[in-house]
Parts: structure tokens; C-alpha cells; sequence
């Protein structure tokens, strides 16, 4: 999670994640982006095989400082193993590495599910291993999800682990 905007030339970004042992609109995702304003993105989500289409949106509402953390405010489907539903969250994350020299950036926020019609606590951790490698270990409120993640110019690579268990793939462009 950057608490900065980002800051590429890129505006449009397609992603693409698959997953093991899933109901159907979690095992295949596609997402396409636009980059409105360095802070503000925004487009929609397709679910193939559980014909779902739903909103994407991703808003940088305070940008993290030396000892502020950043908010971020966004909704996109709902967590992982639901159905249906979309999910409404807010997160504080902060970039720890000038404090402590440790490549780690935590978030902490909640989420309102309209699968199960109730708010949850969610959070994770990001580490960034090397200058194209990270993992982030993501809390969607029910579940831990550990992902590793490599990136090369415009083309970013991942690997996901459901609950610790069922493997995912993923792959995202921006142009």
C-alpha cells in the first residue's frame, strides 16, 4: 500500500489473478485501471466464470509524511471465498523504513462486506526484500493471505497463497 500516489507514467493498469480450490468468482480476476490523478484510481473488476462485474476505486486521501501515516479510502469486491458483495474500506499505512531501517510498510483499517453485512478489522504487513521483490502478508478481516511479488519495468508478477494453502497466480501491466 503507497501512501504517496504513484508517481509512473502509466495510467492504465490490467491485472489478471487465478486461484486454486476457489468458488467462481475468485478463482479467475481481471482487473483494468485508470490513473485519474497520482492519488485517485479507478475502474472495474471481472469475475468470468461467476459473471460478476463490480467497481473498483482507490483514493489517496492524506499522503503519508515523516510521522503521518497515509489514508487511503477505496472499495472493490469483497474479500476472498464470498460469492458476492463489495467491500468498503479505510487503511492507515506508513512506510517504517526511515524509523527503524527495516524495508517494512504495515496497514491497519477497516472494511464494511456486504456479503456478510458487517464491518471487519484488516491489515497486513508489506516488505520489500530487494529492489523488485516484496511480499505482503494481507489480513482481509477473516483470513491471511501471503503474497510474494516481482517486479520488472511495467509488468508485475505475483504469487498467492489463500488462506496460507491454495496457490494463486497473478500478472498485472500498466501502460
Amino acid at each position: 500500500m503507497s501512501g504517496t500516489g504513484q508517481q509512473d507514467e502509466y495510467n492504465w493498469t490490467y491485472g489478471v489473478r487465478a486461484i486454486a480450490n476457489q468458488i467462481d468468482r475468485a478463482t479467475w480476476r481481471n482487473t483494468l485501471t485508470y490513473r485519474f490523478h497520482p492519488r485517485i484510481t479507478a475502474g472495474i473488476e471481472y469475475n468470468p466464470l461467476a459473471g460478476k462485474v463490480s467497481p473498483l476505486a482507490n483514493i489517496v486521501a492524506i499522503t503519508e509524511m515523516e510521522k503521518r501515516p497515509a489514508l487511503i479510502l477505496g472499495t472493490s469486491s469483497d474479500r476472498i471465498g464470498t460469492s458476492f458483495g463489495q467491500s468498503y474500506y479505510a487503511t492507515l499505512s506508513k512506510n517504517l523504513r526511515p524509523a527503524t531501517g527495516l524495508p517494512i510498510a504495515p496497514y491497519i483499517g477497516v472494511a464494511y462486506g456486504t456479503f456478510e453485512d458487517c464491518f471487519r478489522v484488516i491489515g497486513g504487513l508489506n516488505i520489500n526484500f530487494k529492489e523488485r521483490w516484496s511480499s505482503t502478508i494481507l489480513f482481509d478481516g477473516v483470513r491471511v493471505h501471503p503474497i510474494v511479488s516481482y517486479t520488472w519495468g511495467r509488468h508485475q508478477f505475483g504469487v498467492i497463497f489463500e488462506r496460507g494453502r491454495n496457490p494463486g497466480a497473478s500478472y498485472s501491466l500498466s501502460f
